[in-house]
């Protein structure tokens, strides 16, 4: 049966042999040489090999006792590597995220003063990013991801249901009310904004409300919500995406509804997503909290906005692909 090496034998070792000498090494270690001693020769009796030659009052490393001290001062720097680091960690303030990037600059970032006004001495790192966190390579504590949630061997918690509805300018809308009265006439003449990441997408509302898709001639195609918004709120067209993220752009009124007799969908969108021992860190579980209060706050005066406007709220239906 195999013998489990004594660590505190191999750390006395490897004192030794990087010094050269029991003394030097004793009083790295804070021990007595008497103490040093005894150790190297359990720790030599104990594997059955010499580590050690003397000469000229100085200790010179046998060929087995290179062989255990290039292996043991590489396995005892990495393990103070990583203290130190976790030491730094535990005493430092730093919060890393990701964050998808329109959900970053539109929502995230208009309210993260109040988080750093609660929190002044910490440090607030933000990689608005659409590439998912890969955490056993990266430095990052925190993800905040949109998507259904379905990320298998992560810590998921939904921080917002996304409320999804046509929008476009005042503007443009009177300009497709002057074709006809019927807004289901009115799509037919209307030029589309695809929001191509979004989970929901124009050819399955417009299945869903048995509505037959314009002609495009030249398609409108954007693979940021952020841009897609923008092109609609300068009357390009009408774009089907989030009022969380056109929330300023809806309560000011550069964007509108297209339409009250379409009903808002509301689906879980956006996500706080980490490993399971991420959520045991203090700044993390902190954050968490924070937003999710950010988001009810957000969540009731956005729901009340839509409803001054005519719009009616509801639930995706199983039947509409992607959303849960």
């Amino acid at each position: 049966m195999p013998i489990s090496p004594n660590l505190n034998s191999l750390a006395y070792f490897e004192a030794v042999a990087r010094t050269g000498r029991v003394t030097l090494a004793a009083a790295e270690l804070g021990v007595s040489t008497a103490a040093v001693s005894q150790q190297l020769k359990q720790l030599e009796e104990q594997w059955g090999v010499r580590l050690f030659r003397r000469k000229d009052r100085r200790l010179t490393l046998t060929i087995d006792g290179e062989m255990l001290f290039q292996t043991t001062t590489s396995a005892l720097r990495m393990i103070r590597d990583a203290r130190s680091a976790l030491v730094h960690q535990r005493n430092s303030h730093q919060l890393t995220l990701r964050s998808s990037p329109s959900f970053a600059v539109r929502w995230l970032t208009p309210r993260l003063k109040r988080f750093v006004d609660s929190h002044p001495d910490w440090g607030v790192r933000i990689d608005a990013s659409p590439d998912f966190s890969d955490f056993e390579t990266e430095v990052i504590d925190l993800d905040l991801r949109y998507g259904s949630g379905a990320w298998e061997g992560l810590h998921t918690e939904c921080i917002i249901n996304d409320f999804v509805l046509p929008m476009c300018s005042p503007d443009y809308r009177e300009q497709m009310r002057s074709i006809s009265p019927d807004p289901i006439v009115q799509f037919s003449h209307s030029r589309l904004i695809h929001s191509v990441k979004a989970l929901y997408q124009w050819d399955v509302w417009l299945m869903v409300h048995e509505i037959a898709a314009p002609t495009e001639t030249s398609a409108l195609r954007f693979d940021r919500s952020s841009m897609a918004i923008q092109l609609a709120r300068d009357g390009a067209g009408v774009v089907l995406d989030s009022a969380t993220l056109a929330q300023e752009d809806l309560e000011r009124g550069t964007l509108v509804p297209f339409s009250p007799q379409f009903d808002v969908i509301e689906f879980p969108a956006y996500w706080a997503v980490c490993p399971g021992r991420h959520v045991n860190r203090r700044v993390v579980r902190l954050f968490i909290d924070w937003i999710l209060k950010e988001a009810e706050t957000f969540d009731r005066t956005a729901r009340d906005m839509l409803v001054a406007q005519g719009c009616r709220l509801r639930l995706a239906r199983d039947a509409e692909p992607g959303l849960r």
